[in-house]
């Protein structure tokens, strides 16, 4: 019996405000357990909670960035449970009335392009912190992070794969991260991500009972825990077993998902309107002045790149990656927009090569746009071949002489002989020297005519221009 996953992600996005939703708590990362916990945060008698502009403006710069509904008014609610790290016994979310309903995400996997759904994205508050390891026979509750604003992204099922889910991750990331609403730091949990995953009979419309796998916090651990759990679920239903609506977690250690509680549904949360809280009532005028300081998004600029720069969608998509690479590759191109596509591999080969080598981002590159350039530009007139070219980029990278291209070209003797006049007599004293290569050549052996090139590449140590002495050398081999 052939099988399909269906998955579908929810996602909490932490938004780039400097204090909290509903308090004026700074949320920036790493203080003292409860140094940055105020009396609303705690849920003293009496707090009421204030909602911050920054955080509404954030969601609606999302809902903008993939094409979706703005709800005016939008609602929030209570959603009760009991949780140790929950002060109020409650969390501020929204549930009927969303800020964000519906929209797209366009994601490529194994070169095709994928369309997912959005379902919602709506704005809520974050929980505390319970802390286990430094205590014995207790727990330590850490409220830092409650009150801190999240916008969570919910899919519809439209995903079918681990890799289409790390694909639809990566996407949405990037996206956070280039409109500014989210630094998009998974080790801080700026960007978590829960998975809701079934299986069904292929060809089957109905969909089978999901269980959700809670805060996964890379994009590996996501592809991994889903591949575990579609195993584990098909395993039960083929030895004639049923799937338990439930919460899972991912244990990295032992490549598995376990137990966590039993599934709630909506219902169990009692959801109803916060009395503390009007409804959001957003002007159209607000979404107009948002909308029009939003910058090029990634789809419009991958359009372009293919458009433009006749770069194929791979590369445009590599390019866009992030906002950092793709303002990069524009300031390089940008004065070289006839050589785009060699501008594009020395990004995408050795710029980005290295900054894996060392774990940095290319906002940390120690070779600027403008450096890049001038090497580019030595390539381009012949000054330098493409294998001197990795000898200068080495140079270039450590930092010697300035990182300046025509400084270590002079330095390092790598400039190319472009000259026929000096390339001549070289390729006569080669023909010279081999005539049996000749000979075989015009016998109709087309390898003995890339020994001959062998042969006055070394004679040059590599200096002369490949193109040059491969013309030189047909023409006095066809005299």
């Amino acid at each position: 019996m052939q099988w399909e996953i269906v998955i579908g992600l929810e996602v909490h996005t932490q938004l780039s405000t400097q204090s909290k939703i509903f308090s004026g708590a700074s949320t920036a990362y790493g203080a003292a357990p409860n140094t940055q916990a105020c009396a609303i945060d705690l849920a003293l008698p009496g707090v009421l909670p204030v909602l911050n502009k920054g955080a509404v403006e954030r969601a609606i710069k999302f809902g903008l960035a993939v094409g979706a509904i703005i709800n005016s008014p939008s609602i929030f609610a209570r959603k009760n449970y009991f949780y140790p790290d929950l002060p109020k016994g409650y969390q501020i979310s929204q549930y009927e009335l969303p800020i964000v309903q519906g929209g797209n995400i366009q994601i490529q996997v194994e070169g095709m392009e994928k369309n997912i759904r959005l379902t919602r994205a709506h704005l809520e508050e974050d929980a505390g912190k319970s802390l286990h390891e430094d205590f014995h026979g207790m727990s330590g509750i850490d409220l830092n992070r409650a009150g801190t604003p999240l916008l969570e992204i919910v899919s519809e099922p439209d995903i079918r794969s681990s890799a289409e889910a790390v694909a639809y991750a990566k996407t949405l990331h990037a996206l956070v991260r280039w409109i500014g609403i989210c630094d998009g730091n998974m080790q801080e949990g700026s960007f978590r991500c829960d998975a809701n995953v079934s299986v069904r009979y292929l060809g089957t419309e109905k969909l089978g009972t999901r269980c959700e796998i809670k805060n996964l916090n890379s994009f590996r651990f996501l592809e991994k825990a889903i591949d575990y759990e579609a195993r584990r679920q098909i395993e039960i239903l083929e030895d004639g077993g049923s799937i338990r609506q439930e919460t899972r977690l991912y244990d990295a250690n032992k490549d598995e998902t376990r137990t966590m509680r039993t599934k709630e549904d909506a219902n169990d949360y009692r959801y109803f309107p916060d009395p503390d809280l009007l409804p959001l009532e957003i002007a159209p005028g607000w979404i107009n002045q948002i909308k029009l300081s939003m910058p090029e998004l990634p789809q419009a600029r991958r359009n372009r790149y293919v458009s433009d720069f006749s770069l194929s969608a791979y590369d445009a998509s590599i390019l866009t990656s992030s906002r950092e690479m793709a303002d990069y590759f524009e300031a390089v191109v940008n004065k070289l927009p006839v050589q785009a596509k060699l501008c594009a591999n020395w990004i995408m080969g050795e710029i980005s090569g290295q900054l894996n080598k060392e774990s940095i981002e290319i906002s940390a590159c120690p070779i600027n746009p403008d450096q890049l350039v001038l090497l580019l530009m030595r390539i381009g007139d012949g000054t330098i071949s493409n294998k001197a070219a990795k000898v200068v980029f080495e140079c270039m990278w450590r930092g010697e002489l300035e990182r300046d291209a025509d400084a270590i070209i002079e330095a390092k003797g790598l400039k190319q002989i472009s000259d026929d006049g000096a390339i001549e007599p070289l390729v006569d004293q080669v023909l010279a020297a081999n005539v049996q290569l000749v000979t075989d050549f015009r016998n109709g052996k087309e390898k003995a005519f890339n020994a001959l090139i062998g042969q006055i590449m070394k004679a040059t140590q590599g200096k002369a221009n490949p193109a040059q002495v491969n013309a030189i050398l047909k023409k006095k081999l066809n005299e």
